[in-house]
C-alpha cells in the first residue's frame, strides 16, 4: 500500500489492455501489512475497552484510539489495493482512495504527538517528581490531548485545502512542513526525553512498579522511533525527489508500531513467574494503575524515596 501517493497507487494495474502484471513481492508485503493491522485493531481494540479511564491512562487511551483508527484505514486501503491488482481493474472510485490519505494522515500524525507528549511527560515526573505529584494540574493530560489533536486536525485540514487547490506547490510545501515538523519537532524530543528517562530509571526494590511503567514508555517511544518515524522520512525525502526504501516497506513498518504496544502492555503487566500470563486486563492494572495505589501509601518511610511527599 503506496501511502505517500494514494492517489497514483490506486490507478488502473493496467496500463495496456492486454497485459496484466502483478507484483506478487507487493501483493506478498500488503497480505503480511494486512494480517498485521487486523491483529493490532484486535489489541487496540482491548486496550480501548479494558483500560480505566483516568487522568494517568489519558495519553494511552488517546494513542490506542489514534492506533486503531490508522490501523483502521490502513486495513480498508491495503485490502482495496489488493483487490485492484488481482482484479486488474479499479474496484473504488479514484476520489475515495484520495481520502483515505488525510485520514491516514491524520491518524499516523495524532499518535505520533501522542507518544510525544507520553515520552516527555514521564520524563518531567522524574526529573521535577515533587512538582509531578503534588503541583502538577490534574487535568493537564486531557488539555494536552486536546491540544494534540486540534494540532493534527489543524494540519491535515491546511494540507488537505492546499491539495485541493489544484495548485501543486502548495501541496507539495505542505506536505514537506508536516513530514518535517514531525522530524525535527516531535522525533527529537521524544529522543531527547527518552534518553533521558532510560539514563533516570534505576534498578530499585521501592521502585518496582514506576519501573516496570518507564520500560512500557521506553520501549513504545523507541518502537515509534524505529518503525513510525521512518514514514515521515521517507515521505519526506520522497517530496523532495529522493527514494531509497519502498513506501510499501515503510508502511509495513509503521503498522507494526501501531499493532505492537498492545502486547507490549501484556508482557510487562505479566506476572514474575513464567508461567504466569495473566489477562489482558489485568496486565494494563498492573502496567498503569499500580503506581498510583503506592503513592497513595505515602505513609510508608520506605516509600518516600521514590515518591516525595507534599
Amino acid at each position: 500500500m503506496e501511502v505517500t501517493t494514494v492517489s497514483s497507487s490506486s490507478a488502473s494495474p493496467t496500463e495496456g489492455d492486454d497485459l496484466c502484471d502483478i507484483d506478487v513481492t507487493h501483493g506478498a508485503i500488503d497480505s503480511v501489512t494486512l494480517l498485521l493491522c487486523l491483529c493490532g485493531l484486535a489489541g487496540n481494540g482491548a486496550v480501548l475497552c479494558l483500560l480505566q479511564r483516568n487522568p494517568t491512562t489519558c495519553y494511552i487511551i488517546n494513542l490506542a484510539f489514534a492506533n486503531f483508527s490508522f490501523l483502521h484505514f490502513a486495513v480498508l486501503s491495503t485490502l482495496l489495493y489488493l483487490l485492484e491488482e488481482l482484479s486488474c481493474s479499479t474496484v473504488v472510485p479514484l476520489v475515495f482512495m484520495r481520502a483515505l490519505f488525510p485520514l491516514l494522515l491524520f491518524s499516523y500524525n495524532l499518535g505520533l504527538y501522542l507518544q510525544t507528549a507520553i515520552s516527555m511527560d514521564r520524563c518531567t515526573s522524574i526529573l521535577c517528581p515533587l512538582w509531578y505529584r503534588c503541583h502538577r494540574p490534574q487535568r493537564l493530560s486531557w488539555v494536552v490531548c486536546a491540544l494534540l489533536w486540534a494540532l493534527s486536525i489543524a494540519v491535515i485540514v491546511t494540507m488537505t485545502a492546499l491539495c485541493l487547490s489544484r495548485e501543486h506547490d502548495h501541496c507539495q510545501v505542505s506536505l514537506i512542513t508536516m513530514y518535517a515538523l514531525n522530524l525535527f519537532l516531535f522525533a527529537p524530543a521524544m529522543i531527547i526525553s527518552s534518553t533521558i528517562l532510560l539514563i533516570k530509571v534505576k534498578p530499585c526494590s521501592q521502585q518496582q512498579q514506576p519501573k516496570r511503567l518507564d520500560i512500557v514508555i521506553f520501549l513504545i517511544v523507541l518502537f515509534c522511533l524505529l518503525f513510525a518515524v521512518p514514514l515521515s522520512l521517507s515521505n519526506f525525502l520522497q517530496q523532495l525527489g529522493y527514494t531509497i526504501v519502498s513506501s510499501q516497506v515503510v508502511f509495513l513498518l509503521a503498522c507494526i508500531h501501531s499493532s505492537i504496544n498492545p502486547f507490549i502492555y501484556f508482557l510487562a503487566g505479566r506476572g514474575r513467574r513464567p508461567c504466569s500470563g495473566g489477562s489482558l486486563r489485568l496486565s494494563l492494572q498492573r502496567v498503569f494503575e499500580e503506581p498510583e495505589e503506592n503513592t497513595a501509601h505515602s505513609d510508608d518511610p520506605a516509600m518516600d524515596t521514590a515518591f516525595p511527599t507534599c
